[in-house]
């Protein structure tokens, strides 16, 4: 068997080795994704959401079965198929190497920049097929527009231990009585595929969970699952101050949900137009500024998990 290792920020041949040791086939290793002509039958990603998020484009592509280890500040793709330490990892790697079926198909969300073209007024975009084809992004846990892309830019400025132990709810607490809501258009299409308007109203956050959590934890898109083939979109409205500073410790639980002023659904794909350009980010990277189509692609990889 061929095994390729990708070894994240802060990772290194120390960390594969428990994975070379103490598995009942013979494994070929190399260090980084095979380049062109280049094969593997497994990928093991060592690292956090980031490390993940950078490699999804090429993991789509190379098609193969991937193991996360979750080596990395954040870690809650990892923890939604079930991974949760090294140790959980090292087990399903183990078991996969024992001829066990513990794969799974998983979906991902793809975020697409859309064209804006010159005296287009607020809440129109075009949206040509040329355009939806170039610069995809793919995730694998949340996107998020609005308030969440702001404590993204903070935590990510944060100490890498700190980013591990709290750096997202430390990065909002600053930001929560600062950040004034903006007009967000967001559209989703019907059974005739018509691009109709789901919520159009100064906005806090819109959340597009392919899985239900980020930012260390945080159910915003409590019910998301990653094999529906559909995202969970969480969008909160400008609420005031206070009320939004006492629903964020809510969000640990997916108690948020009940709270006047959230709005949860689901879709396949949601174009999201704003006033002006906002940042999104995705998997708590930079991906682009808005105008954007988020989707979801269905079982667009497969991963190792624990067997049952």
């Amino acid at each position: 068997m061929r095994a390729a290792a990708i070894l994240g920020l802060g990772c290194s041949g120390r960390n594969l080795r428990p994975f070379q040791k103490k598995v009942s086939v013979g494994v070929d290793w190399q260090i980084g994704l095979p380049g062109a002509g280049g094969d593997v039958d497994v990928i093991l990603l060592f690292g956090g959401d980031g490390t993940i998020h950078r490699h999804l484009s090429q993991l789509v592509k190379l098609a193969k079965p991937v193991l996360f280890v979750p080596a990395g500040s954040g870690n809650d793709s990892a923890r939604a198929i079930g991974l949760r330490t090294i140790r959980d990892s090292l087990a399903a790697w183990r078991d996969f190497c024992s001829g066990a079926e513990n794969l799974r198909a998983i979906d991902l969300g793809v975020v697409t920049p859309l064209d804006v073209s010159p005296g287009r007024v607020f809440g129109q975009v075009d949206a040509s097929p040329d355009s939806l084809r170039r610069n995809q992004h793919y995730f694998c846990t949340v996107a998020g527009i609005g308030l969440d892309s702001d404590v993204a830019r903070r935590a990510n400025k944060l100490p890498r231990w700190l980013r591990g132990h709290g750096g997202y709810a430390l990065a909002l607490a600053p930001t929560l009585f600062r950040y004034a809501p903006s007009p967000m258009n967001i559209l989703t299409p019907d059974r005739s595929g018509t691009w109709t308007t789901r919520s159009n109203q100064p906005t806090i956050l819109a959340a597009f969970g392919n899985s239900s959590a980020y930012g260390g934890g945080m159910k915003i898109a409590a019910h998301a699952r990653l094999d529906d083939g559909e995202l969970d979109v969480c969008v909160i409205a400008g609420i005031d101050a206070l009320k939004l500073f006492c629903l964020f410790p809510t969000v640990y639980f997916g108690h948020h949900l009940s709270i006047r002023g959230v709005e949860y659904f689901r879709s396949v794909r949601a174009r999201v137009i704003t006033e002006t350009p906002l940042d999104v980010y995705a998997d708590g990277e930079y991906v682009c500024p808005t105008p954007v189509e988020i989707a979801a692609e269905r079982g667009a990889i497969s991963v190792i998990t624990r067997s049952s």
